[in-house]
């Protein structure tokens, strides 16, 4: 019978060199599709828009498109993982569409006025 100590050591191993092939073969599937591109691939540029969602009182949400950057783009890449400072499509894709939370705290005031005189 095998030590638990060993068996634990040997799945470790094998899941780090599982995940450094899976990411070998993504990498090569990437730069093979930058030696013959086409249009969306592996490369693409995303664009969004860019919705806030604000924190009203009795727990409601509103959602509003955000008036001083209405889109939002980036370039993503057909792949698992992310690959020449490009994220994932699957991931960037999904990030986008969700709504950017925005609260607004109200700092009590400490007994100072907002003008203060010198005497």
């Amino acid at each position: 019978m095998i030590p638990a100590r060993m068996l634990a050591k040997r799945f470790l191993i094998a899941g780090v060199l599982t995940l450094a092939l899976v990411y070998a073969g993504d990498f090569v599937s990437v730069r093979v599709r930058m030696m013959h591109p086409k249009p969306g691939n592996p490369f693409e540029p995303v664009t969004a828009v860019r919705i806030l969602a604000i924190d009203q009182k009795g727990g409601k949400t509103e959602y509003t498109i955000d008036p001083l950057q209405p889109q939002q783009s980036a370039e993503c890449v057909h792949a698992l993982f992310p690959h020449n400072g490009d994220l994932p499509c699957w991931y960037l894709k999904r990030k986008l569409a969700q709504p950017i939370p925005m609260t607004i705290f109200f700092l009590p005031n400490r007994g100072k006025s907002a003008i203060s005189s010198t005497k």
